[in-house]
């Protein structure tokens, strides 16, 4: 049987030190399931593991694409599922580590099948948001498929504000004809691995000052130069992500910076709440706190281990 031990949590929790010793206790390869860590043009604002955590257990998707390229989450799912089952073949353990949930589920759930869209219809719903704004993608959601708005209103309300998400729905609908929310569930995607899912969390105090912390550090890294030479691309899909676009305003004069620091720490904080709100959603994962002792999280998913193997 082959084992997906995934680790899921917060930014700044701790995930990273946590896949390394797994990793290496199991002997196996990690990949990550970070959306932002793909590309190799952002690394201090994007937290990549440094050389050394590198260097201490092979890593996958860690700053394998650049930010020209168009890289989506379906792009991710077909790679990343490959790579997993590469890594298979010699072992029966691969870490999968992440904060950005959308991509843990493609990799553990995968997605739905859609059918091909119209070009002309996505230019046309581009268009229109350029013109109008978030309200008109809204307005066409929520009557084109007022089932889908309402569930997102109420389970996962930021996805409302996600410009790339909402132009979907409506593309969608429109070039089909259909209810974006019809395409759902349709198919069961089915994996050839058994999930063991570790979640890390803290209390919220803790998670908010650790943010704050590695805000610090990231600036005394260097942030605010990496962002100025990312600065020229600032409308690529790729860098609309807290820590650039913060920075970006400042280059624009629209904030000073301390204040863009206080927002990069503010938005990362917003962002570890919705992380958490969307992880928690799975039942199946045992969640543990930061402090724990690595011993006692590698020997509940030994025994989750032992489990299986006697039911065989």
């Amino acid at each position: 049987m082959k084992y997906l031990i995934t680790i899921v949590g917060p930014t700044a929790i701790g995930k990273t030190a946590l896949s390394i010793a797994l990793a290496q206790h199991f002997k196996c390869e990690i990949v990550s399931c970070d959306s932002r860590q793909f590309f190799k043009e952002m690394t201090i604002g994007t937290a990549v593991p440094n050389p050394e955590e590198l260097n201490s257990a092979k890593h996958h998707f860690i700053q394998n694409k650049s930010i020209f390229e168009n890289y989506t989450v379906g792009d991710y799912e077909k790679e990343a599922l490959a790579k997993i089952e590469e890594l298979f073949q010699n072992n029966d353990f691969v870490i999968l580590i992440g904060g950005s949930g959308l991509y843990v589920d493609a990799i553990l759930k995968g997605f739905d099948e859609f059918p091909e869209i119209n070009p002309e219809v996505r230019a046309e719903v581009n268009s229109n948001y350029e013109k109008f704004g978030i309200t008109y993608l809204q307005q066409q959601l929520q009557d084109l498929d007022p089932v889908y708005y309402q569930k997102i209103e109420t389970e996962n309300p930021q996805t409302l504000q996600n410009p790339q998400r909402m132009m979907r729905f409506t593309e969608v609908c429109i070039g089909t004809g259909k209810a974006y929310s019809s395409f759902l569930n349709q198919k069961k995607n089915n994996r050839d691995f058994t999930p063991v899912l570790i979640g890390l969390d803290a209390e919220r105090e803790v998670i908010y000052n650790r943010i704050n912390q590695r805000v610090d550090i990231m600036m005394n890294e260097g942030l605010l130069e990496e962002a100025k030479t990312l600065y020229p691309n600032k409308e690529l899909n790729a860098l609309q992500t807290v820590g650039y676009r913060e920075l970006f305003s400042y280059f624009d004069g629209e904030f000073t910076l301390p204040f863009a620091i206080d927002e990069i720490k503010k938005n990362t904080r917003r962002f570890s709440k919705r992380q958490l709100t969307w992880f928690k959603r799975n039942e199946s994962t045992k969640w543990f706190d930061y402090a724990t002792d690595r011993k006692q999280i590698i020997d509940y998913i030994e025994n989750i281990l032992n489990q299986s193997k006697s039911t065989i």
